[in-house]
């Protein structure tokens, strides 16, 4: 199935195709791919040969950037799903560094997701208990497509002021194992539900210390697992990832609006960039505020650093929209990407982007799923008489 997407204008070339420079890093283009859980990884959360292919396919096929899935921090709690990559023992950092060559040779950047998932971890098939900052059982149903047993999350114990700092300390030592690993940069994952943004978020964050109640508070953690990272990494790319929508909840908006957006992009202005993940498939629409600003557009405002927009930018007339109004400076693409990992290519080539059929997610979103049913798809095809396919 085709999807016909147009480019900004007849005969103009799309905004996205232009260099950027991300911070310090330099991208020949402004589409990136996502972060993407692809539960592919050994069960030591060793990155495979397999991967080191999935992740060349976009760099070969033009992305300017990759960030890739959400990465594991520690041994103890962090790992959110069986299949998970790590960045924490040696034979994680080699597998990474295969990776990193074949992105490189491939021409893209990339940049390693730095992730704890808190509370939404699916623990129990892991053999650990859960933590969060709250004794409060995460909404929604464990995922499924990520290995879950389906059904309730458990609640997470109660971190203490010592389990704070062992986070903190996990993000610092996964942040220099991939400087180690060849990765251009690190984004931390600050989104979505997992455990940093379960920080921020009202109902999930119910302490009284200096970690809970406003959002000035709320933001505390992300902005030390910032400024940690920062003193282990020095000047090494250093992103962070936000959103307001969760994996287990897509309808949550920050309580107070354009107030807490503000609050939080303050906080976070020694950040390289921000990534601010999907507001729903119509990004002008949904990400704008009573107000008329853009979450994006006031993240640029308020740090002062690139933003990355990410929720629908396969459409490529909303993604040059969201370029030429001021909203952001690059785009991530997740289903897009997906779909088409040479996007960039045929973006520049006036060819038709192919659809995402979500079938290739399922029954888990690994990438031996995806290539069976790429494989049952070539085959297909091939069934399809010539005649039929001419007219």
């Amino acid at each position: 199935m085709k999807a016909t997407m147009t480019t900004a204008g007849p005969g103009s070339a799309h905004p996205a195709l232009e260099p950027f420079g991300l911070g310090s890093l330099p991208l020949r283009n402004r589409f990136a791919v996502a972060p993407m859980t692809r539960v592919s990884a050994t069960p030591e959360g060793v990155p495979t040969a397999q991967m080191s292919e999935y992740y060349r396919e976009y760099a070969a096929g033009g992305f300017g950037l990759i960030v890739t899935e959400g990465v594991y921090t520690d041994a103890t709690h962090s790992q959110g799903y069986f299949g998970q990559p790590g960045m924490v023992t040696a034979a994680q950092i080699a597998g990474w560094r295969a990776v990193t060559d074949s992105a490189h040779e491939a021409g893209a950047a990339i940049v390693a997701q730095l992730m704890h998932a808190g509370a939404i971890s699916q623990g129990n098939t892991l053999g650990f208990e859960t933590i969060g900052p709250s004794a409060v059982v995460p909404r929604g149903q464990m995922m499924a497509d990520y290995g879950g047993a389906g059904g309730p999350w458990s609640a997470p114990r109660e971190m203490t002021v010592r389990d704070i700092d062992q986070v903190v300390t996990g993000f610092a030592v996964a942040a220099a194992n991939a400087r180690d690993a060849g990765f251009d940069g690190v984004e931390i994952h600050g989104a979505n539900g997992y455990l940093l943004d379960q920080f921020l978020t009202d109902y999930t964050n119910l302490r009284t210390d200096e970690y809970g109640g406003p959002v000035r508070n709320r933001v505390r953690l992300i902005a030390q697992v910032l400024a940690a990272v920062r003193d282990a990494v020095g000047d090494f790319p250093v992103g962070v990832r936000l959103s307001q929508t969760k994996v287990n909840d897509f309808t949550y908006r920050w309580p107070g609006g354009e107030t807490d957006a503000r609050v939080v992009f303050e906080a976070l202005s020694e950040a390289s960039y921000l990534h601010i993940a999907s507001e729903g498939r119509n990004f002008i629409e949904t990400a704008r505020f009573p107000s008329g600003a853009t979450i994006t557009g006031l993240a640029r405002e308020v740090s002062g650093r690139p933003v990355i927009a990410n929720g629908g930018m396969h459409d490529l007339v909303q993604a040059a929209d969201v370029l030429t109004g001021g909203h952001a400076d690059v785009l991530s693409l997740g289903r897009g990407a997906l779909a088409n990992p040479d996007l960039p290519q045929r973006v520049s080539s006036g060819e038709e982007l192919d659809a995402f059929d979500f079938e290739m997610l399922h029954p888990l979103a690994t990438l031996d799923c995806a290539a069976a049913w790429r494989a049952e798809r070539e085959t297909a095809t091939s069934r399809i008489p010539a005649s039929a396919e001419a007219s």
